[in-house]
């Protein structure tokens, strides 16, 4: 009996050291107690494609690890753009208590961008590629079969959406968010015929068919 009780001992000190990361590090797959940074490491944000001087839609961040892969919170990040426009903000940040710092990024007018994010005293770096392009001056929309289609396009500043209507139901284009003041809705449902919406303010607009307002929405994103 008493070596069984032994043997279940130190069974349970195992369990325990294996739920608590199992001292240093764990891989980063559990609780752990992190030690001095170590490394930069990608964790979103790399390989966006959007347009020329746009922030682009998602935040560049970066997990600052240990030896044994332990996230380390309070590292302080320095972001770089490389060779070419573009701009970051925050140039400076710290990593939180998942050890993750980011920054956003808006891409100027290069083809190819690229951020690099280092720390004082941790070797290496991180970096991440941008790919842009000239946001398009038109998009279309077709109105049929009670739906936008696409319901969310994008066009640049001064640039014109045009809605098509097909099929036997009224539907209209009513905008009912965005920038103001908001642009001029279709007025009245119709079953035939289009209309177009000119937009200058930089935003992202939202519309629905006051016919059928819970099921059709849809939205305009204007860039530079």
């Amino acid at each position: 009996m008493r070596g069984l009780s032994v043997r279940l001992a130190g069974l349970g000190v195992a369990l325990v050291a294996v739920g608590c990361g199992g001292g240093g590090g764990n891989g980063g797959t559990g609780p752990c107690s992190p030690g001095a940074a170590v490394q930069l490491v990608t964790k979103s944000g790399d390989g966006q494609s959007w347009y020329f001087n746009n922030p682009l839609p998602a935040p560049l961040r970066v997990t600052a690890l240990d030896a044994g892969s332990c996230p380390v919170p309070g590292v302080v990040v320095n972001w770089a753009v490389g060779p070419g426009e573009g701009a970051v903000s925050p140039a400076q940040s710290t990593t939180d208590a998942n050890g993750v710092a980011s920054t956003t990024d808006s891409i100027g007018n290069v083809t190819i961008q690229t951020v690099t994010a280092t720390s004082t005293g941790v070797p290496g770096s991180a970096t991440f590629t941008a790919h842009a392009t000239t946001a398009p001056a038109t998009a279309d929309v077709a109105i049929a079969d009670f739906s936008f289609t696409p319901k969310d396009v994008l066009i640049k500043t001064g640039g014109t959406v045009t809605w098509t209507w097909g099929g036997a139901q009224p539907h209209s284009v009513t905008y009912d968010g965005g920038p103001t003041p908001l642009p001029a809705s279709s007025g009245a449902s119709q079953t035939t015929g289009t209309f177009q919406s000119t937009i200058t303010p930089v935003g992202k607009y939202t519309y629905h068919c006051s016919v059928h307002p819970g099921q059709m929405t849809g939205t305009v994103t204007v860039v530079h």
